[in-house]
């Protein structure tokens, strides 16, 4: 029987900045090649991290930095971080702005705090001819309505997608793809897990948000984005394509939205 070649994956979301991965990058990086992943992409989410993002990427060819003000840190956000922003762009071109987006599941009581700030930042992908990585929760209808009223036609990635059926239309119609992560590994993720099966093959891409969101099986533990192939893995025992036909196109995908 013919080997099979390697397959090609690319996480679009792990942040490998953070202090939990400070001790053994290398090792992490290593044994993430070692099943497939060819490429990483570090969102910030405050300024503050910018800097350290874009020195842990530099000489690294395959870490790909996205710089971004997340919508939940709203207390921690400066107001000369807008300014900053396109600054950094202008120097040192991050693969996306991110990530950003809207976050209600607290509640709506800084809703036009967060919504200000998301569109400021849409503003400047806009300009700055960039994508976006979105981070939405209870906000989807919101975060397309601010869509709608924008100049941005870049399209991005939806990280960590829960949304409908429907909402998955409206953004893609927007040029969004989606992530799916360690979510669809559990077997009670009933909703998710269908529509992952049923969306377009050339609208997913794969992600960790490594460390959070820990694979079934691994609860108690930091994810990494050397479990990428497990995530892999369900999403092929999900769909009618193999894991190789969704290694090379959600691989693709990420290439061409991020422009990697």
């Amino acid at each position: 029987m013919e080997k099979m070649e390697p397959v090609e994956i690319i996480d679009t979301h792990c942040h490998l900045d953070l202090e939990h991965f400070h001790d053994d990058l290398d090792g992490i990086l290593g044994r993430s090649r070692e099943g497939g992943v060819t490429d990483f992409v570090i969102p910030g989410f405050i300024a503050s991290g910018w800097h350290g993002i874009l020195k842990l990427c530099t000489g690294r060819p395959c870490l790909h930095p996205a710089l971004g003000l997340h919508p939940i840190y709203l207390d921690r956000h400066q107001p000369g971080d807008l300014a900053e922003l396109q600054h950094l762009i202008r120097r040192q071109t991050p693969v996306a702005i991110g990530e950003i987006g809207l976050d209600f599941q607290g509640g709506m009581e800084n809703y036009n705090s967060q919504l200000k700030l998301f569109q400021q930042q849409l503003d400047i992908a806009a300009e700055e001819d960039l994508p976006v990585l979105l981070h939405v929760r209870k906000a989807h209808d919101q975060v397309l309505a601010a869509l709608r009223r924008s100049h941005f036609s870049k399209g991005g990635i939806v990280h960590a997608f829960n949304g409908s059926r429907q909402q998955a239309d409206c953004y893609m119609e927007f040029g969004f793809k989606f992530g799916y992560g360690g979510t669809l590994t559990y077997d009670r993720a009933r909703r998710i897990r269908k529509l992952s099966a049923e969306l377009p093959l050339d609208s997913i891409v794969l992600e960790t948000d490594a460390p959070d969101i820990p694979l079934a099986g691994r609860r108690g533990y930091a994810n990494s984005p050397e479990y990428l192939v497990e995530i892999l893995g369900v999403l092929a025992s999900l769909r009618s394509e193999s894991e190789e036909e969704i290694a090379a196109q959600t691989t693709i995908n990420a290439r061409n939205i991020l422009d990697l």
